[in-house]
């Protein structure tokens, strides 16, 4: 199975801190146990060899190796920003220096390579593409806010 986001810790792992990196999207490890959360989330213990680390894994997290991968700037939670004013039927909803936050990111089409976001602005969530964002540390310049 291949872990399509950064796993770090979040004080369940002993012996880490908190916020700790465990494995890196994209690493490829195998199933060693299916379990519950809560008693109606599947939690998929995954055993990742390259970082020799086991961590429960949810199942939108996971990709069947074999399947296309597709990989992305940024991460869940990741904060951006538009490069270009972003906008509605003739209203702005952010404009380049508004910063938003990933709520969810769309490999619809992994053949074309291309990902999409939902971010959220100002309230409002946006459907917007990876070429149209950097991130809120950086204008689009480069440089720092």
């Amino acid at each position: 199975m291949r872990v399509v986001r950064t796993v770090r810790n979040d004080g369940t792992f002993p012996g880490v801190d908190i916020g700790t990196v465990l494995v890196r999207r994209g690493a490829v490890g195998f199933v060693r146990d299916v379990g519950t959360f809560l008693q109606d989330q599947l939690i998929y213990s995954v055993h990742f060899v390259d970082d020799n680390v086991m961590v429960g894994c949810r199942e939108e997290e996971l990709l069947a190796e074999d399947e296309p991968w597709t990989w992305n700037v940024f991460e869940f939670r990741d904060k951006v920003c538009p490069r270009i004013p972003l906008g509605i039927q003739g209203e702005v909803i952010a404009d380049t220096d508004t910063v938003g936050e990933i709520e969810k990111i769309l490999r619809d089409e992994p053949e074309a390579g291309k990902v999409t976001y939902h971010v959220r602005f100002s309230g409002r969530t946006l459907m917007v593409p990876e070429g149209a964002l950097v991130a809120a540390a950086e204008t689009s310049a480069g440089e720092e806010v």
